[in-house]
């Protein structure tokens, strides 16, 4: 197979920045990479990143995702159109009560994270069947399988991604187009970093007093813990996509975080639902001595995979 050009979307920080110049270092040559974001300022720490592969394995371009002529103008600009491999990581993120937040701000966040998707597909989706070749990678989520406590808007988008890419697949197989779910679980951003800053500083007056203490006390507190316990780096997710990218047979979902699996796995234990539920429950509200034990256990796990 010879030199593949991926599109990557959300490249000014993050898993699309680290993934841009993975592929674009990579040793085999493999790859050349257009690198986009909404905002062309924010280019500078991907420039820097990038080194030498600037402008020869690596291209920059503005690209919205809200937007289908920012899509369109950007898919233009390439020769032939020719996209081998779409990478759609830009997202949002939204959390807190959900009496505390605005609706418009809810569609905004589905405007990136869900429609953001169903645009570049749509434009995309039918060069690809026309050359019988293609693969359609979704950053996706572990809240895209199992929702979270004060993740409601965001996870929800997440399982629109879902439910899209799992309907599609069908058809693209057909076509000889694979799709591919990357499902992470937390992971060491500023962008994360972002959303738990406004999180602590989000006005709960349209809240109850108890949910107010659950969110700041409880919620933000173990958010935190678990983040630094058991996250993954931008670098370690660009690595598990690189390999999905190379496989000859890609799986349609792939959880990069196996510490997150036998969370995700009670769901599909009990079809009633009542597992995972009651499970995240004594969790949170009951066993505040078990919750520390498992994290303690999982940072455990952590290390030594990480030395592995």
């Amino acid at each position: 197979m010879g030199t593949r050009k991926v599109l990557v979307t959300g490249c000014s920080s993050g898993i699309g920045l680290a993934l841009a110049v993975r592929l674009a270092k990579d040793k085999l040559r493999r790859f050349k990479v257009v690198a986009t974001m909404r905002d062309l300022d924010k280019r500078e720490a991907l420039e820097r990143a990038a080194g030498k592969s600037l402008n020869r394995s690596l291209e920059i371009r503005q690209l919205d995702a809200t937007c289908e002529d920012s899509i369109r103008e950007c898919v233009n600009s390439l020769s032939d159109r020719q996209v081998d491999v779409l990478v759609n990581n830009a997202g949002v993120g939204m959390i807190g009560p959900l009496e505390c937040q605005n609706v418009s701000a809810m569609q905004e966040l589905f405007n990136t994270n869900f429609f953001g998707l169903v645009r570049l597909v749509k434009e995309l989706l039918p060069d690809m069947k026309r050359r019988q070749s293609g693969h359609i990678i979704v950053m996706g989520s572990v809240l895209g399988i199992q929702g979270l406590l004060f993740n409601d808007v965001y996870a929800a988008s997440k399982f629109a991604v879902e439910g899209f890419c799992e309907s599609l697949a069908v058809q693209a197989m057909k076509f000889n187009v694979k799709m591919t779910l990357v499902e992470p679980g937390p992971v060491v951003t500023e962008f994360e970093k972002k959303v738990y800053e406004e999180a602590e500083k989000m006005d709960l007056s349209e809240t109850d007093e108890e949910t107010a203490r659950i969110f700041r006390q409880i919620y933000l507190k173990y958010s935190h813990e678990v983040f630094y316990s058991v996250g993954q780096t931008p670098k370690e997710v660009a690595e598990k996509t690189l390999q999905l990218i190379v496989s000859k047979n890609p799986p349609f979902r792939h959880q990069t975080n196996r510490l997150y699996r036998p969370l995700t796995a009670m769901k599909h234990a009990d079809p009633t639902g009542h597992l995972p539920l009651d499970a995240f429950y004594k969790m949170i509200f009951q066993h505040d001595h078990m919750f520390n034990a498992s994290l303690s256990i999982l940072r455990i796990l952590h290390r030594r995979m990480g030395a592995a």
